[in-house]
């Protein structure tokens, strides 16, 4: 059995990592308030990928990591207006349940895993009202 990496160290690796650049070139991320000793609350920042309806466009999202991160994927809510069936148009939250990415959440999985699906689902056609591959 492995020692489990507690929350706080993870959330400050993923914070270097995303100060630095060292993640996907499309998608930053980093602490809403540099104060946020608990490191509760993230921004996040996707590119629209090119030769889709999103190039050119900048979306921003808002990621809360609870107390149980990383066991329990964090919150995700877009701030930009967004079409994709697995966000609520009302409030821009997504729905959990619809991206496979938080509904089968992995411990390893970090918060540059989900933007980086949420990017791959703005190239995603969909037929029934569920992201889709």
């Amino acid at each position: 059995m492995s020692a489990k990496v507690p929350r706080n160290f993870r959330l400050l690796e993923e914070l270097e990592k995303g100060e630095k650049g060292l993640g996907a070139e499309a998608c930053s991320y980093g602490l809403e308030d540099s104060e946020d000793l608990l490191m509760s609350n993230w921004n996040g920042t996707i590119l629209g990928p090119p030769h889709s309806v999103h190039e050119n466009r900048i979306y921003s999202v808002k990621m809360h990591c609870g107390d149980n991160y990383p066991d329990v994927p964090p919150t995700i809510q877009f701030v930009s207006q967004v079409n994709l069936p697995c966000v609520n148009p009302r409030n821009g939250m997504v729905d959990p349940n619809q991206l496979p990415c938080l509904a089968q959440w992995k411990r390893e999985n970090t918060m540059e895993t989900v933007l980086i699906e949420l990017r791959r689902y703005l190239l995603v056609l969909t037929t029934d009202g569920y992201c889709v591959d």
